[in-house]
């Protein structure tokens, strides 16, 4: 079991901290939540996937342009000033007025662009010798992803930002000499991509070294699939089902099922496995090593994907027309065991799981997922996720970056019968002001090693403070904490229970 001691932790995205920037950084407002985490007894902070975003994208951590690099917009001003990267007129301007609970993310991109380009600008002028070898030696140590990320960026800014497969085909279709020529061309501009991606790894080490003194822990994020248009695909695309001119022939979602009628299609490729075979998985099993440094724990994403996915003819509009297809999963978490043998991984095994997929989580002793949101149903008494029926090795969640707020769902969500259900369930008069506490009480409760509650729910905000509403694509991954609601009077309440629960 990973999870050696019962206990506890929240969970909150990095973007949704204070700071004066408009997003959530690595900066002071990370160090000083990792110090109330401590002070309310937890053990644990767990965040959402840290790869580059896009306002194409709807913003969504989990839809990128890259596997291994880390979000610039997530790079803290303050941090490179302490650095001498800035100077403080380089802050002193700015034409915008930011919200304090949302994420304006387009105001926020041109922002956190000038200020990266001005730090590159400023590091290129006046090369600090220190930092110039840092950054020599974080080059050596991820060249198996840099060069390819670095040149995607560039490249697809020279080609008017368009997808890969609408670049010149000697590009396109990686042609050495061609590749070359325009590298050298964009030399400065690639380097500038590269040096951002170590301040974000330089930022987040530091920021992890400092909550892991604190004895606090990281539980980071990855998803299963990555984007068509991503510097991953450019580089490897014989991992994926593609056709000769780069687009895919199939694609990735999940069957229609109680949630909707025609299933949902995610629209990213599917991988050629027996290709990723012949090389032992490796792109694979460094993708999850890559994230194993990055995180004390890692949470995979979809994790049903690593037994079987459903696949859908890339003609196909709806994902009806699928069909299921086995995955390597095992072999690749075996390789990985190797390398790791700890394996602390937690599988995200919400929805509808198959005997394969628990078969597969035994074999690695990873714990799954809990969540009370989906407990007062009609099937309560047998249903997995109510408490009386958790079991030690899982982790136990009022809800996730997907569901409602407990307040949210009680006001807007929860039939008349699930609140009798809840309500007879806890011997409880439930209301709205006092939802999230039953909830988060029987999350401490549960018999799960670990619990981990939303800071949305610890705090009782609404629907309001939801981060993610799956299949909307409008004002999602927005929400952010508003300075002093979370301080030293509500840690020392959560730390309360944390000594009254034996977490």
């Amino acid at each position: 079991m990973i999870i050696k001691k019962r206990s506890s932790g929240i969970l909150l995205h990095i973007t949704s901290l204070p700071s004066p920037y408009g997003i959530g950084d690595l900066g002071p407002e990370a160090y000083k939540f990792a110090d109330l985490l401590a002070e309310a007894g937890q053990r644990y902070w767990q965040i959402l996937p840290l790869n580059p975003t896009e306002t194409g994208s709807g913003n969504s951590p989990y839809s990128s342009h890259s596997a291994f690099a880390g979000n610039p917009l997530l790079l803290s001003p303050q941090l490179l000033l302490e650095d001498g990267l800035l100077h403080h007129h380089d802050l002193e301007h700015t034409d915008f007025s930011f919200r304090d609970d949302k994420v304006m993310y387009e105001e926020v991109t041109r922002l956190k662009h000038r200020i990266c380009l001005q730090a590159y600008e400023n590091f290129r002028t006046q090369p600090s010798t220190e930092l110039r070898t840092q950054f020599a030696a974080f080059i050596r140590e991820h060249s198996e992803w840099i060069e390819d990320y670095g040149q995607y960026v560039a490249f697809k800014n020279h080609f008017e930002h368009k997808s890969w497969v609408d670049w010149a085909d000697e590009i396109k279709y990686r042609q050495e000499r061609p590749m070359l020529e325009l590298a050298h061309e964009l030399a400065m501009e690639i380097e500038r991509e590269q040096f951002l991606q170590f301040l974000f790894y330089r930022q987040w080490e530091n920021l992890k070294k400092y909550c892991n003194k604190q004895q606090i822990y990281l539980i980071g994020d990855m998803p299963f699939y990555v984007s068509h248009d991503s510097a991953d695909i450019w580089s490897h695309p014989h991992y994926f089902k593609l056709d000769g001119t780069g687009q895919p022939v199939a694609s990735s979602g999940v069957p229609p099922d109680y949630f909707s009628e025609t299933g949902q299609l995610w629209g990213t490729p599917v991988f050629d496995w027996e290709a990723l075979e012949k090389q032992n998985f490796d792109w694979w099993v460094r993708r999850i090593s890559h994230n194993l440094r990055l995180f004390d724990l890692l949470r995979l994403d979809h994790f049903r994907a690593f037994s079987a996915y459903w696949e859908v003819p890339a003609s196909e509009r709806t994902a009806i027309n699928g069909k299921w297809v086995s995955s390597p999963g095992a072999k690749i978490l075996s390789i990985v065991k190797i390398k790791h043998p700890e394996m602390p991984i937690i599988a995200e095994d919400l929805g509808e799981i198959d005997e394969p997929v628990r078969d597969l989580m035994q074999q690695f002793d990873l714990p799954g997922m809990r969540l009370l949101i989906f407990a007062f149903g009609d099937d309560m008494p047998r249903n997995a996720y109510t408490p009386h029926n958790h079991i030690k090795n899982s982790i136990i969640y009022t809800g996730t970056h997907d569901n409602y707020t407990m307040r949210g769902w009680f006001e807007t969500q929860a039939s008349y019968d699930d609140k009798s259900r809840l309500g007879h369930y806890t011997n409880t008069h439930l209301t709205a002001d006092n939802v999230h506490e039953v909830m988060g009480r029987l999350a401490y409760g549960s018999v799960a090693q670990l619990a981990v509650l939303p800071l949305q729910d610890v705090l009782g905000l609404g629907a309001e403070a939801t981060m993610n509403k799956p299949s909307t694509t409008d004002h999602n991954w927005e929400w952010r904490l508003k300075p002093g609601l979370f301080d030293w009077h509500q840690a020392q309440k959560l730390q309360k229970l944390m000594w009254l629960y034996n977490r």
